[in-house]
């Protein structure tokens, strides 16, 4: 047994932030003694709303998917229901029973990506929100996006609808697939991005939110994304990711570039494989989850938890190179 794992686990960037986010940190180091105060937290925000072309006081700072379900949850009817897609990222959705909602899975469709047609079917007026991450997580697919768009305008007319983009800026035509330009014409669509994934700021824990104004001040007079929330690294980190404008497409080319290397393997093995758009990978292991992945930590891989019910599919993280090589030889000795 490998005294150490490669952790290919937790769709981390291990290619790792910009250097304008690093020399930030190293700037606020001899300050951590002191608060950050509400002025980096105004700066941050004023530079998210500029990004985004909404004012200010509709972008609420951090990793909220939690306190949102929450909220919404605890601030509808009892035992609103709250439709999301199943496998997949359940931060939210795991805040909502505390609230006293309910949750509404929808399988995948044939090619594991959003089921829009399901997820409609599922529509009642018991409905309190759904619940959309594109590109999906586990299965990295990206919805079509024309249909994508169409069907978030015409759910958001019914109930909340919560667009997930964690992994959205990896796709090079990220700004026409975003859903953002919806919550900026008014409808009721709130879009969550996250520091954690291409920006390579997993370890500092902020996000934010651009929401309708009256969610954004529900949430703030819950007392969510205040500044008292966040330290001064990950406030400085963040602004200084934002404004290092050559980041994001060198980070796309270089995930893509591994990424790639990934599916023309699965190709030559014949292992049936989503077109992920993600930092991380979804195949078929023809066996059990807990069977493949202990073979692969013999081999010094740690992958991580299992998708039920997809039970012979498996999800890789997009490492460092050397260690995405190291990975990829493991995998193919197990499926060959």
């Amino acid at each position: 047994m490998p005294h150490s794992l490669l952790r290919l686990s937790l769709n981390e960037n291990p290619l790792g932030p910009s250097a304008a986010a690093k020399e930030a940190i190293r700037n606020e180091i001899d300050q951590i003694c002191r608060y950050p105060g509400p002025k980096a937290d105004l700066l941050l925000t004023k530079a998210i709303a500029t990004r985004e072309e909404v004012p200010g006081d509709q972008i609420v700072l951090g990793e909220i998917l939690g306190q949102l379900g929450f909220q919404l949850a605890a601030n509808g009817p009892l035992g609103g229901e709250f439709i999301y897609s199943e496998p997949g990222y359940t931060a939210l959705v795991d805040a909502v029973a505390p609230g006293g909602g309910l949750v509404v899975p929808v399988a995948l469709n044939e090619k594991l990506e959003n089921d829009l047609p399901a997820i409609s079917s599922k529509m009642s007026a018991r409905t309190q929100a759904i619940y959309l991450v594109n590109p999906h997580n586990p299965s990295g697919t990206v919805s079509d996006s024309e249909a994508f768009l169409r069907f978030v305008r015409e759910m958001s007319t019914h109930t909340t609808v919560i667009v997930d983009e964690a992994y959205l800026e990896f796709e090079p035509d990220f700004e026409q697939r975003t859903a953002v330009g919806l919550t900026r014409a008014g409808d009721n669509v709130i879009v969550f991005r996250t520091f954690a994934k291409i920006f390579g700021l997993a370890g500092l824990s902020i996000g934010y939110a651009v929401a309708p104004k009256a969610h954004a001040a529900a949430l703030k007079r819950a007392g969510i994304g205040g500044p008292d929330a966040f330290d001064r690294l990950a406030l400085a980190a963040a602004l200084a990711s934002l404004q290092d404008t050559g980041y994001i497409p060198m980070m796309r080319a270089k995930v893509a570039a591994e990424r790639d290397k990934w599916h023309r393997l699965f190709d030559s093995l014949n292992v049936r494989h989503t077109d992920s758009r993600g930092n991380f990978v979804f195949f078929e292991t023809r066996r059990p989850h807990a069977e493949f992945s202990q073979a692969l930590r013999a081999k010094g891989i740690d992958i991580g938890r299992a998708f039920p019910p997809l039970d012979q599919w498996a999800r890789i993280s997009i490492g460092l190179p050397t260690e995405n090589e190291i990975a990829r030889e493991a995998v193919a000795a197990v499926l060959g």
